[in-house]
């Protein structure tokens, strides 16, 4: 009989896991707490008016004092805000304020964490679907993945989309700025459709979305934003997008959700008027895993487990991309689409912006 022995444990590597392991626990229980600051105004009235003291930040809310004490050391330790031990008072630097207090900074984080828990209330609908192999639709996750998800995006859009990514596009800016019609697929809350018929009050915007509840938002957004008379928006697929003769046609961060990306692309081909352009932001990756095993593909991965993979899987298709699909895997897809002239026209930190045209 032969003996198997345990390999040697490597105590130095053990207690190094471990510290990851509290660092990730706290960060995991802070989240809950990031939300709640957020929605109750404790990072925007501390940044505003610190530093302060627990019982003044509890005043100037209107909350109690013990639930902000706990809140307040909590952010602390997180090194969210800051803390004066002699005069026991808080406050936030300006670095600290971009991040949790300004949700139109291109840093603001708050959208992020609000995304991140409404996708972890969903977590045993996920299970289930481990073990079925279902998919599990946008629609189907609560509110706060809806709402977290425009947050979430909403500050890099306002900082790219009219700046660098449309003119980095050949001839595009020009054409819109002379009243070009664009169809934004996918378009969610309308964040996006929005940001462009601001910037181009020339153009008509056609914004479309699979999810009704969206496009509820979407229209009401657009008559805050004073644009309902130049944008419009319908309920529909990615593939069966309404509407022809589109100088652009744009999908920000959801072709990797479609349940059938290649019909889609063919679609849009379809969309575009003869030299008309297709923008395509996507999340920035590699093509191997192995380059993707960094932070942010840690976060995209987590993401796409909960979100955009279960989305994929629950439409027809179901090729489930990821999140992490890496730029060859997207340029076969619109390949295979019709799509003849690719190239990368932009990118940031977190995202790639693929100009395509027939």
């Amino acid at each position: 009989m032969t003996t198997i022995s345990a390999p040697p444990i490597d105590e130095a590597r053990l207690n190094e896991l471990l510290g990851q392991a509290v660092v990730e626990f706290g960060a995991a229980v802070n989240a809950a707490l990031i939300v709640i600051g957020d929605r109750l105004g404790l990072f925007r009235t501390l940044a505003a008016e610190g530093p302060l003291t627990s019982r003044a930040l509890a005043d100037a809310t209107g909350l109690s004092e013990r639930y902000v004490r706990e809140w307040l050391n909590a952010q602390a330790a997180s090194g969210w805000v800051a803390y004066d031990a002699e005069g026991e008072r808080y406050s936030m630097s300006p670095e600290q304020a971009l991040m949790f207090a300004d949700p139109h900074s291109p840093a603001f984080v708050g959208g992020a964490f609000q995304l991140a828990l409404g996708s972890a209330d969903s977590r045993e609908h996920i299970a289930e679907a481990f073990k079925s192999g279902a998919g599990f639709g946008w629609g189907e996750h609560n509110h706060d993945v809806q709402e977290g998800c425009r947050r979430f995006f909403e500050p890099g859009y306002r900082a790219n989309i009219v700046q660098s990514w449309i003119p980095a596009l050949e001839g595009v800016h020009e054409r819109l700025s002379e009243g070009g019609r664009v169809a934004d697929v996918g378009c969610g809350y309308g964040a996006s459709s929005v940001v462009i018929a601001k910037a181009y009050p020339n153009a008509h915007l056609d914004g479309s979305d699979a999810h009704d509840g969206s496009i509820a938002e979407a229209r009401a957004l657009a008559t805050r934003e004073g644009v309902a008379d130049r944008v419009t928006f319908a309920t529909a697929a990615a593939d069966s997008a309404p509407g022809s003769g589109y100088d652009l046609v744009t999908t920000f961060d959801c072709l990797h959700d479609m349940g059938d990306p290649v019909g889609a692309a063919r679609h849009v081909r379809g969309m575009l008027a003869p030299d008309g352009t297709w923008m395509i932001v996507e999340p920035k990756a590699g093509d191997t895993v192995a380059e993707n095993l960094n932070p942010v593909g840690r976060a995209y991965y987590a993401f796409s487990t909960l979100l955009c993979t279960p989305s994929s899987l629950s439409q027809e298709g179901g090729l489930a991309l990821g999140a992490q699909a890496g730029e060859e895997r997207l340029r076969a897809v619109l390949g295979s689409g019709g799509f003849t002239r690719v190239r990368r026209a932009a990118e940031t930190p977190f995202n790639i912006v693929l100009e395509a045209r027939p």
